[in-house]
């Protein structure tokens, strides 16, 4: 048996924490800018959609603390308690920051558009509420960008698609970011949208009907995030192609015939921990098999350094292979 002390990132995950602090960074600074503008461009209208953006807006700010807090706590070393350190724990609060999203900004959208339904009732002038949606929009591109950037350059380095990352990675902070930030341009779409075809056909219908689709689409970014952090607290394996590499990677070592059975968890943004039942030739000295299970070890790690712990059962063949 061995494993792997030494902790380096994933190459599918960001090269450094600092690349998604400075994500989360730039995203909740210019949604709290935006949050503000759009309230009072809200509370002057009187638009629902534009008090549903405003809503939106704030979420998404308070949703960058749970992150930053993620990222921060995440990152702590292993102690006696905790052997397998505090990866798990950004998954939790992801997963808080997704459920708050969820109940505050999608719950108020969806409420204030029915309620205007019904009232109907719509004060101020239009034009406020165009020139925020217009800077709103600048903002949320700055860091949407930003976002997308750090998408495309994992992507590269795991040499997949853009989408094939964001469906894969355990860094949840960078996806949340890329998700709520993708939201909030089609949110102010629909927000303009539904002011200009209420100021057009003067039913404020088309006002809480925005309203309504922005709290929508909100909840299900929310329900995206939630399951996805929700399946990495339980323990996710990684994707398969990993597993089977992982696999042929052990199979490889000359003193080995078969990999029966291997286990692969996910244990914190760019961590993984490794456990197989391996079946050795027969007759193979102790030493021999020592030595292949330090030579399993860095092949291994040299192929996917963010495998943390490596634990290898020797074992006769005939059992089952996990993932």
């Amino acid at each position: 048996m061995t494993s792997a002390d030494t902790f380096v990132p994933a190459p599918a995950e960001p090269p450094a924490e600092s690349e998604s602090v400075g994500t989360v960074l730039v995203a909740g600074a210019a949604n709290l800018a935006i949050s503000v503008a759009k309230l009072v461009a809200g509370l002057l209208s009187g638009s629902a959609a534009m008090l549903s953006e405003a809503a939106h807006s704030l979420a998404d700010t308070v949703t960058e603390v749970f992150l930053y807090v993620a990222l921060r706590r995440g990152t702590r070393p292993a102690d006696e308690h905790h052997p397998f350190g505090y990866g798990k724990e950004s998954w939790v609060w992801a997963f808080i920051a997704a459920i708050f999203t969820f109940v505050a900004g999608a719950g108020f959208s969806i409420y204030h558009g029915v309620v205007t339904i019904v009232e109907g009732e719509h004060t101020g002038d239009y034009l406020v509420s165009y020139i925020v949606l217009a800077v709103a929009f600048a903002a949320e591109s700055v860091s949407f960008a930003k976002a997308l950037k750090q998408v495309r350059g994992a992507a590269r380095r795991w040499d997949v698609t853009p989408r094939r990352y964001l469906r894969h990675t355990s860094d949840t902070t960078v996806k949340a970011v890329f998700f709520e930030d993708l939201a909030a341009l089609a949110g102010l779409v629909l927000a303009a949208a539904g002011l200009g075809l209420a100021q057009v056909t003067g039913s404020e219908v088309w006002d809480g009907v925005a309203s309504i689709l922005i709290g929508l689409l909100l909840l299900v970014v929310a329900a995206v995030l939630a399951h996805n952090n929700a399946s990495l607290l339980v323990g996710q394996a990684v994707p398969e192609r990993i597993h089977d590499r992982i696999a042929a990677d052990i199979a490889g070592i000359d003193v080995v015939t078969a990999v029966p059975t291997l286990f692969t968890m996910r244990i914190g943004p760019g961590e993984i921990l490794v456990a197989a039942k391996v079946d050795f030739a027969d007759q193979v000295p102790a030493g021999d098999i020592e030595a292949a299970c330090d030579e399993a070890e860095q092949r291994l790690r040299a192929t996917f350094p963010g495998i943390r712990y490596v634990f290898l059962d020797p074992t006769r063949g005939g059992s089952r292979s996990g993932g």
